[in-house]
């Protein structure tokens, strides 16, 4: 029977193929040439290990000021499926993507897909056929075999580049690198955000006859606690506001958006009013995202070593809080001992919950891993996320925060039922 609904279509693509993580590419591109899908507007696709998402809401945000029509795919989703697809900068209707789906369906034939690669293609097939100026595209693991890879690009962005997936990518960054490394085309601008690329980056990029823009050689970025400024090839911007996307990493990410638009610029041109607009109006839910409230609540999905130690660095210099309370949930084949000593030093009291997915760290592996971080340290073990952040409110002052952190199925689990806005017990 054809699905109906997306929840029947989802359904449909995780029953499909055997494995659910199946790196190779013909498959998808396979079916995206039975399906004759191609992008007729310029294309930028983010690839790296932290700071991907950062970097597309800022793409979009100051394409959207310039008065481009944007079509961006991102992922994993925080609560609903659709945010995976944004069109003018919303997400899209669940009943927009069926025809989609559908398409798909019927090209495939006997070639069995992945749900990441299925839902890619349908995607795309989505922003293909919607008039815009310009398209988006986030890889989800590595670059080489990721389904994003099968749409060629005119403007690769390499952003911070750590450990994490090694187990699919490599065991250091040199192996990480060299797969993400591979979304970069021969003539097209690549974008390298981090500081200290893997060799391996720059070798493929030289290797293929890539345009490379590298951070210190080809553009660079300064600032005070006021304002900062950027510089690139030709073009240079003075007295800019920080992005509305906090974090002390943000202006990396910001220097290597600024230089994707200074490359496409003849094809995508916007201007300072436009950069400062959209740098100033960006969001994006879950990237160090700090909630008003007694206590303050602060979201993040950051996940993996480096990106849990940008995270310790931004909490540090947010102000005093009498106590920390940190609701945590992880996948099981994340550095688990890594991650959580960068951030263990600023919190008091912890509260680990299961996720509802097979390959999830249980709370009670969790807190093992914490008590042997920290014996003495308060720790909870709870069946969900929402549970886990009821009981911290439960435990702290109004003058508190309550971190909520890891997976992004633990951020979206504490916003299933919409933003919380905490007001602690003893609050008047």
């Amino acid at each position: 029977m054809t699905p109906t609904t997306l929840a029947d279509w989802l359904a449909h693509c995780e029953r499909m193929h055997p494995i659910s993580m199946d790196l190779s590419l013909e498959r998808t591109v396979l079916v995206k040439q039975r399906l004759d899908l191609r992008f007729d507007v310029p294309v930028i696709t983010v690839a790296g290990t932290n700071g991907k998402g950062s970097t597309c809401a800022m793409l979009e945000s100051i394409a959207l000021a310039a008065g481009w029509r944007v079509g961006t795919y991102q992922k994993p989703e925080l609560v609903h499926f659709e945010e995976r697809c944004r069109v003018g900068g919303r997400p899209v209707e669940a009943d927009a993507l069926l025809s989609h789906f559908a398409a798909v369906e019927a090209a495939r034939g006997d070639i069995t897909l992945t749900k990441f690669e299925f839902t890619t293609l349908a995607i795309a097939h989505l922003l293909a056929n919607a008039p815009l100026d310009l398209v988006i595209l986030e890889v989800g693991l590595g670059g080489r075999y990721d389904a994003v890879n099968a749409f060629d690009t005119d403007c690769a962005i390499i952003t911070s580049i750590d450990l994490d997936h090694t187990e699919y990518l490599g065991p250091d960054r040199e192996s990480i690198g060299a797969e993400k490394a591979q979304v970069m085309r021969p003539g097209k601008p690549a974008i390298v955000s981090d500081p200290v690329p893997p060799r391996s980056v720059v070798a493929h990029a030289e290797a293929i006859g890539a345009d490379l823009w590298l951070v210190g050689r080809d553009f660079r970025h300064s600032g005070d606690r006021q304002q900062w400024a950027w510089s690139g090839r030709d073009r240079r911007y003075t007295g800019l506001a920080y992005p509305a996307l906090r974090g002390a990493n943000q202006l990396l990410n910001a220097a290597g958006v600024l230089a994707a638009f200074e490359a496409l610029r003849e094809r995508l041109p916007v201007s300072a009013q436009a950069v400062r607009q959209g740098l100033a109006t960006v969001e994006l839910p879950g990237r160090f995202q700090v909630v008003p409230g007694q206590p303050t609540l602060v979201l993040d999905v950051a996940h993996n070593p480096h990106s849990v130690a940008a995270l310790a660095v931004n909490l540090d210099q947010m102000g005093f809080y009498p106590r920390t309370h940190a609701v945590f949930g992880a996948m099981a084949d994340k550095d688990l001992p890594g991650l959580m000593a960068r951030v263990a030093p600023l919190i008091d009291a912890w509260y680990c919950c299961d996720l509802p997915l097979a390959r999830a760290a249980t709370a009670d592996q969790l807190a093992a891993v914490v008590r042997a971080l920290r014996p003495a340290i308060a720790v909870s073990e709870h069946g969900d996320p929402a549970t886990a952040l009821s009981a911290a409110l439960g435990a702290a002052d109004p003058a508190d925060r309550i971190l909520v952190f890891g997976s992004f199925l633990t951020v979206g689990g504490v916003l299933r039922q919409g933003l919380p806005r905490l007001a602690a017990k003893h609050a008047a």
